[in-house]
């Protein structure tokens, strides 16, 4: 049985920096250091992790943010499980623990980034959590020694997960939220392949999807559902109620 607790002590904190390499196969040098996790906590973010018989199998952290204007959220900044616990809901257990104690809290955004060549991330963050998309950041981190980005520039989406609305709490509670799809944008669904074995080909879609999702934003879309089939994944893009300024 998973168990969910927040992490408080160093040892933890080693526990999430040592699962880091396990999942991602980073260099020490671009680690999350404990001293991060530390000064996360002390400065009102949030550090969970997911254990099994004791062991972490999973872990989370986020860090406080600051609107334009004054208004506060928290960044997301990663969330591993690792591999032989993927598809075992840790990573939807984890976030749900999240959103509990921010709501709690009186925060009512969470934001973070993914890739969005990775399909099944995507799926996640829109079908399984309700955030939804509308900024578009174009090689984020620069190239990384991550083997999961395949030495292409790190795109990101930037997921808004309004913890309140009834978008994410109809897709939280299984229900389809309403919504009115105007514009979808395909991605061959064999993208993961295409980025190991066809690093040019790769490079291409990812340029086209960012001017395909950029484009639509500019128009006043948001992307606020996705579709898996077996040829393709695909950012459904549509009009979004505007929950606040942000």
């Amino acid at each position: 049985m998973i168990e969910l607790r927040a992490l408080i002590e160093n040892g933890e904190f080693h526990e999430a920096v040592a699962l880091q390499k396990t999942v991602w196969g980073f260099s020490d040098i671009e680690l999350l250091p404990v001293r991060l996790f530390v000064v996360a906590l002390k400065v009102g973010g949030q550090a969970f992790g997911a254990f099994d018989a004791g062991r972490m199998v999973g872990f989370l952290l986020s860090i406080p943010g600051l609107k334009p204007g004054g208004g506060s959220y928290l960044h997301s900044h990663m969330l591993g499980v690792l591999p032989d616990y993927r598809n075992r809901g840790v990573g939807r257990m984890l976030k749900l623990c999240q959103r509990e104690d921010a709501l709690a809290r009186g925060i009512d955004l969470i934001e973070w980034t993914f890739d969005p060549l990775e399909l099944k991330n995507a799926f996640f963050n829109i079908e399984r959590l309700g955030a939804i998309v509308r900024r578009y950041v174009e090689n984020q981190y620069g190239t990384t020694t991550s083997p999961l980005h395949g030495g292409l520039p790190t795109d990101r989406c930037v997921a808004e997960w309004w913890l309140a609305s009834p978008h994410a709490e109809a897709v939280i509670a299984g229900r389809a939220p309403a919504r009115k799809i105007e514009e979808r944008i395909e991605v061959p669904a064999e993208i993961a392949a295409i980025r190991r074995e066809e690093p040019r080909r790769a490079r291409e879609i990812q340029k086209s999807l960012a001017a395909s999702l950029t484009n639509g934003f500019d128009r006043g879309l948001a992307v606020i559902g996705f579709e898996r089939s077996n040829h393709a994944g695909a950012y459904l893009l549509g009009r979004w109620p505007c929950e606040s300024n942000a």
